[in-house]
Formats: structure tokens, C-alpha cells, sequence
């Protein structure tokens, strides 16, 4: 046989080899699968319980007129970070002025997945924001080579109360931090309030600076998965705060604390860029990605909802043009509340489903991982030292001693108790806009649906997947998870 049609052979037999060795993944069917529903609703008692277990029959093609939430799992779209809120010194402090049954109960409800709703992921803050009783720095004045740095501030409430929580999680809880403004010194208005920009010649200096608070935490037992370049960077705000446009924030990571932190020992630090809201994110986005310098660096783009979190206004659409144009990087909800808190609100069903909605729509666009803002407050809405105070899913009664479970906390755990890291997200369509869905599929198989209905109407609907179908019961004003396994 010539060297060629022996080439020709051995070729041949590696394609057939390889053909043969590929196995065969089966289409996924619903036959004899269980679907359990976990439903949180208006006016019942249902919080995150157990409320129907259902099981597939034969469904043919449904009618248009019937009402539907289709499932495809054969279709995979991001991997899941996690899910979870902030410990701000403002949640540090409150938690510390309850008493230690209260403290157990409160770190069970969030971090334990079986008798609480299973946090994932948690941000922090980096010097002083608005969510602390003052403001403060870990650097003395003028001291750019930063021999001064300290995080003893943190010492007494914030780093205790964030290990208390990486325990109450397992030993493992995906932490990032932000910085909301540079020491006044290094800034053109000498001030930690009210905007002002970082001056270059501490350009350095201020990327030192995350590496040094990086380090400071990681000794304490504290691993910091990922910083955020600067909280809110297009905004003024009479708290802590720096202003950054596109441009400054591209060159400061290009030229600055890319660098910085790549040469590091902390070099495996994610970088998650913008950090504000959905109506500049593309142009944001954009500006620092199509940056290839600058790009390397970012693991991937941070943002908010303050600017446009109210009713249809919600500009869910600008997230999805950051995925669909940057498909290689990664979203990151990463702060959210629901501001001007008034405690005859606490029982407000609107508070949730704002999150419902939200969360939905951008998991569906995209996003790898949710974060709330506080996940604790008090009866105040606070400690906040200037007086901007918020909803969180869970306030203290610091006279009492006692907590005050808003439904954002249930709307909040019909996700994070049973959509868990390394999940990934799948097809879930809905035909009725009364009823918001969401889908993921673990590595085991198992799927989890979620369906919010913040209509007046129960609705029964069928849960379709290709040829299967079951009939569930979608209560007024109600978000379900599905779980079928």
C-alpha cells in the first residue's frame, strides 16, 4: 500500500474512532418526573412552602388559548456565580445589637439552605459608604505610600460579622468588594463626599490600596473573590463618592490597578467594571471593552437599578445588548434596594415583587449572579450617617430585639434556596405576560422553574417540556419554584 492510501487509511480509522467514542447525551424527557412547587403568596400563609407535587402526562400541541410556560433543557446559556446581599457596617452594627438566639436565627434564615434560603454571595464595602455611622479612612492623611494602612475600623463589627456568615454558609460564601471614594487627600475636591475625581498623581497609590485591603481581609480568614473598580461612578452623591466617566475608569485599569493587581499575590481577583445602572451599562461597557488593554483586566460588568427600577421604566434590554456584544465577559447584578423606607411599608407585597421581576428579567438577559444591597437594618431604615435610608429583606427591631421578615426576603429565597453556583441557566418561555418564568438545570439533571405571577387572577397553566405536560395553580399576586427531578 502506498504511503499515501496508508496516510488516507489511518486517517480514516482516527475520524471513525473518534465517531464511534463520542457518547451519545439522551434527549432529556419528563416522563415519570416529579415536579414539587415551593410558593410564596398574598394573603395566605405560604412562604417558600411546599404547596403541590405534580407528575408529566402525555400533552399534545396546546391550544392558543391555552396558557403555557414551556421548558427546554436541551439549551444552556451562563453558569450561575450565586445569589445573595451586602454585609455593610451598617448590617455589622445592627446585627451586634441583637441577642445571640437572634443572631443564630438571623444567620440561619439566610445561610443555611435547608431551614433558611442558602446565600451564595455577598459584597462589602471598602473604607466607608453611606451604610456606615461616619465616615472613615484606613489610611492617614497624606500618606501615599500607604505605611498608615489599617483596617481596625472593621475590626469591631464588619469583619466578626462577615466570618459569622462565611461559617453559617459552610466555610465558603463568594465575596466582592467596593469602594465608594478614595481618601479626601487623593481626591481633586478634598472630600470623600459629594463626587470630586481621584488626582493622577495617586493613581498608584489608590490601586496599591485595593491590594493592601485584599490582603488585610485575607488574613482575617477572609477570601475576596472580586473588587469592583468604584461604587456608583457616575454620581454625585452627598455620601461617599468618586466620579469616573468611561474613559477615566478605562485608563485608570489599563494603566493602574489591572497592572496592580495582576503582579500581586492577589493576582486571581476578578475585576468587574461600571458598577452603576442599566441606563448607561452599554455605553459603559463598551467604552472599556472594546479597549483590548483594558479588556484583559475585567472579568466582567457590574451594575444597579436605581435609575430606572420603577415599573415598565426597568431598562432590562441594555443588559442583554452588553451580553449579546461581549458574550466572553460576564454580568454581575450588584446592588439593588428599595429606598425611602417607611416602616408602615414593611408589609407592602409590591417590595418583593420588584425583586421578582428584576431578577428574572436579568438572569434571562444574562447575568451570572444577584446582589441585594443590606441584608440586614434597623427599625430606621439605617445606621446611615447621611440620613439615605432603605428597605432591607430583613430589619431589626433594635428595641426589641426581634426581626421583621419583609417578602423580599421569601421573593429573594424562592431563587437563592434552590438556584445554586454552577447551574446553568435554560430555556423558559411563557405566552402570557402575567407570568414571568425563569430556568436552570443543575449538573445532576435536575431543573429548577421559576414562575411569578403578580396579577390579581390565579392562573393554572401548563408546564410543558417537548411532549409533557402538568397542570399547575399560580396564585394572585404569587412566585413559585418548581423543582423536577
Amino acid at each position: 500500500m502506498s504511503k499515501f492510501y496508508t496516510g488516507v487509511f489511518a486517517l480514516s480509522c482516527l475520524v471513525l474512532c473518534a465517531t464511534v467514542a463520542k457518547p451519545q447525551v439522551p434527549a432529556y424527557s419528563a416522563a415519570n418526573k416529579t415536579v414539587k412547587v415551593y410558593t410564596t403568596a398574598k394573603g395566605t400563609d405560604y412562604r417558600l412552602t411546599q404547596t403541590e407535587t405534580l407528575k408529566f402526562t402525555d400533552k399534545p400541541q396546546p391550544l392558543e388559548t391555552e396558557i403555557c410556560v414551556f421548558v427546554d433543557p436541551a439549551k444552556t446559556f451562563q453558569t450561575i456565580l450565586g445569589i445573595g446581599s451586602a454585609l455593610t457596617d451598617a448590617s455589622a452594627e445592627t446585627f451586634y445589637k441583637l441577642p445571640k438566639a437572634v443572631q443564630k436565627e438571623f444567620l440561619t434564615a439566610f445561610y443555611d439552605r435547608e431551614k433558611g434560603i442558602g446565600y451564595t454571595l455577598a459584597r462589602t464595602n471598602i473604607q466607608s459608604c453611606d451604610f456606615s455611622s461616619d465616615s472613615y479612612s484606613y489610611v492617614a492623611a497624606q500618606d501615599a505610600a500607604l505605611k498608615s494602612f489599617s483596617i481596625s475600623h472593621d475590626m469591631k463589627y464588619r469583619v466578626p460579622f462577615i466570618k459569622e456568615a462565611i461559617a453559617a454558609a459552610g466555610g465558603k460564601l463568594t465575596l466582592f468588594a467596593s469602594p465608594w471614594s478614595p481618601p479626601a487627600w487623593m481626591k481633586d475636591n478634598n472630600d470623600v463626599l459629594h463626587g470630586g475625581k481621584l488626582k493622577p498623581e495617586y493613581m498608584q497609590s489608590w490601586a496599591n490600596f485595593f491590594v493592601k485591603f485584599i490582603n488585610a481581609y485575607q488574613k482575617q480568614g477572609i477570601p475576596v473573590w472580586g473588587v469592583t473598580v468604584q461604587n456608583e461612578p457616575m454620581a454625585k452623591q452627598k455620601w461617599e463618592s468618586c466620579v469616573f466617566t468611561a474613559e477615566d475608569e478605562r485608563d485608570f485599569i489599563k494603566k493602574y490597578l489591572g497592572p496592580t493587581l495582576s503582579k500581586s499575590n492577589v493576582a486571581a481577583t476578578k475585576l468587574i467594571a461600571w458598577d452603576h445602572n442599566r441606563d448607561l451599562v452599554y455605553q459603559q461597557a463598551s467604552t472599556m471593552l472594546e479597549d483590548k488593554d483594558a479588556a484583559g483586566y475585567i472579568w466582567g460588568i457590574g451594575y444597579h437599578w436605581y435609575e430606572t427600577w420603577t415599573g415598565s421604566a426597568m431598562q432590562f434590554d441594555n443588559v442583554r445588548r452588553v451580553a449579546d456584544a461581549f458574550p466572553d465577559k460576564h454580568l454581575l447584578f450588584t446592588e439593588g434596594c428599595i429606598e425611602r423606607f417607611d416602616m408602615a411599608r414593611v408589609n407592602d407585597w409590591a417590595l418583593g415583587e420588584k425583586y421578582g421581576q428584576s431578577i428574572i428579567h436579568d438572569f434571562n438577559n444574562g447575568t451570572v449572579g444577584w446582589t441585594d444591597w443590606n441584608i440586614l437594618l434597623d427599625e430606621q431604615g439605617g445606621p446611615n450617617h447621611v440620613g439615605n435610608y432603605c428597605f432591607a429583606p430583613v430589619h431589626a427591631d433594635t428595641q426589641t430585639g426581634k426581626l421583621i421578615y419583609t417578602n423580599i426576603y421569601y421573593y429573594l429565597g424562592q431563587f437563592s434556596k434552590f438556584i445554586r453556583p454552577g447551574d446553568k441557566r435554560i430555556v423558559s418561555s411563557s405566552n402570557r405576560d402575567k407570568l414571568l418564568t425563569t430556568a436552570f438545570k443543575n449538573a445532576l439533571g435536575k431543573l429548577t422553574v421559576v414562575v411569578m405571577n403578580s396579577s390579581d387572577d390565579k392562573i393554572a397553566y401548563n408546564l410543558i417540556i417537548k411532549n409533557k405536560g402538568t397542570v399547575v395553580n399560580s396564585l394572585p399576586h404569587s412566585i413559585s419554584t418548581l423543582i423536577i427531578d
